[in-house]
């Protein structure tokens, strides 16, 4: 006699209660499926926005914020800062790396931001067309960019503020040279451009010698580097990313810095920990109702067997009585709770990965995350354990009641 067709017939014979079971413990898995991919990809993400950036200069402030906004580009940034001063701390020996930003302007929701060609280093960026830019006004797009219509070669004027609402700079017009292949970093939805392009935007001039009226005046302030230090100290950037040259540093410099100058020295691998941390109190309660939600898929699959196994005492009879063994029917009680177990499991990978996607492609409007459910995570292979875990418990004292029951006295009582 075939368990499986046994089986398969008395799940046909209650579809009700069986669809119950499979939506509660579906919803269940969906939800922890859905919080291990958000989870997995959002940290994955920025960590690999965050690699080799050791410490940030910027205005004083919110730590977290200035991390946000210029490293994750998620936020407004804390101000401006000299950049003389900048670069004060930048040449300090300590230091291997430090890359300029300067934020403010925004074109269709994409950040512009004033770096150096040093930024697309950092990251390992190569080009899919085009080339870096070599003079102002210039612009390199990323992937995600150049999907929303800056091709190479296209124009575009930028908007003051971080949002699609702020003043338009039509009187300065860029132009895309260079298209960035994807590289799975925060590069991929920025628009980056020189410094002096965002300088120019923003009407800072350079206060160069034309500007004299004595012209031998003008050569002995620029012989005696005074005019480099005027200039600079008209310049204003928004951040500096830094790297350290030795792991010493850590414990000294963001002291120094916060300690001993108007300026704040924020820490990226602190504060992504403790956007992280906070984060996960949120992914906690929603695990925790997963959880509550699988128990009860669990106890309703238990109740249904249990409560089949009492009004089906003498059909468990008649198989006894036919020569069915004691094994094979406890087998046939198993197989209908991981049946279900399975089913529902199933469903709930499907309905998990199927909301991350959706999600996905909502919040790629915003140009600040990106999700897909078109992947697998290692972890999901511990999911899968979940319907013989389930459909085991569920079974286990409906099983063991059909194991010690006696035939002939079901027999007799009907």
């Amino acid at each position: 006699m075939n368990l499986l067709t046994l089986a398969a017939a008395d799940l046909r014979h209650r579809p009700l209660p069986n669809f119950l079971h499979l939506v509660l413990l579906g919803l269940g898995i969906a939800m922890i499926t859905a919080l291990l991919l958000i989870s997995t990809q959002i940290s994955g993400r920025l960590q690999r926005d965050a690699n080799g950036v050791d410490l940030v200069l910027g205005a004083k402030g919110s730590p977290l914020q200035l991390i946000l906004s210029t490293v994750y580009h998620l936020d407004i940034p804390t101000g401006n800062i000299p950049l003389d001063e900048a670069n004060h701390w930048a040449s300090n020996p300590m230091i291997a790396e430090a890359i300029p930003l300067s934020l403010g302007d925004n074109a269709r929701g994409f950040r512009i931001v004033g770096t150096t060609p040093a930024l697309l280093k950092h990251y390992g960026a190569r080009f899919a067309q085009g080339q870096v830019w070599d003079a102002p006004m210039q612009t390199v797009v990323g992937s995600e960019v150049a999907q929303s219509g800056f091709v190479n070669g296209a124009t575009f004027i930028g908007m003051h503020g971080l949002g699609a609402s702020g003043h338009a700079h039509a009187d300065h017009q860029y132009r895309v040279v260079g298209v960035l292949a994807p590289t799975g970093t925060v590069l991929d939805r920025l628009i980056l451009t020189s410094l002096d392009s965002v300088w120019e935007v923003h009407g800072a001039h350079h206060h160069d010698a034309d500007e004299h009226d004595d012209d031998d005046h003008a050569e002995d302030h620029a012989a005696s580097g005074d005019g480099a230090a005027n200039y600079n100290a008209a310049k204003e950037i928004t951040a500096m990313l830094m790297t350290y040259r030795t792991p010493l540093a850590a414990a000294s410099l963001p002291r120094m810095i916060n300690t001993q100058s108007k300026l704040q020295a924020a820490v990226p691998a602190m504060e992504t920990a403790r956007l992280l941390n906070l984060l996960g109190l949120g992914f906690d309660t929603l695990r925790a109702l997963a959880a509550v939600l699988i128990v009860a898929a669990a106890l309703s699959v238990f109740v249904a067997l249990y409560t089949a196994m009492e009004t089906r005492q003498y059909d468990l009879a008649v198989l006894r009585s036919l020569g069915v063994s004691r094994g094979r029917v406890v087998a046939l009680l198993w197989i209908q709770a991981l049946s279900l177990s399975i089913a529902g499991t199933l469903i709930g990978l499907l309905l998990g990965h199927g909301a991350v996607e959706a999600m996905g492609r909502v919040a790629g409007t915003g140009r600040n995350v990106s999700l897909t459910g078109l992947t697998l995570q290692a972890d999901e292979l511990a999911i899968l354990l979940l319907p013989l875990l389930v459909g085991t418990l569920a079974a286990l004292l409906p099983a063991w009641r059909a194991y010690r029951s006696d035939v002939a006295a079901t027999l007799s009582q009907s």
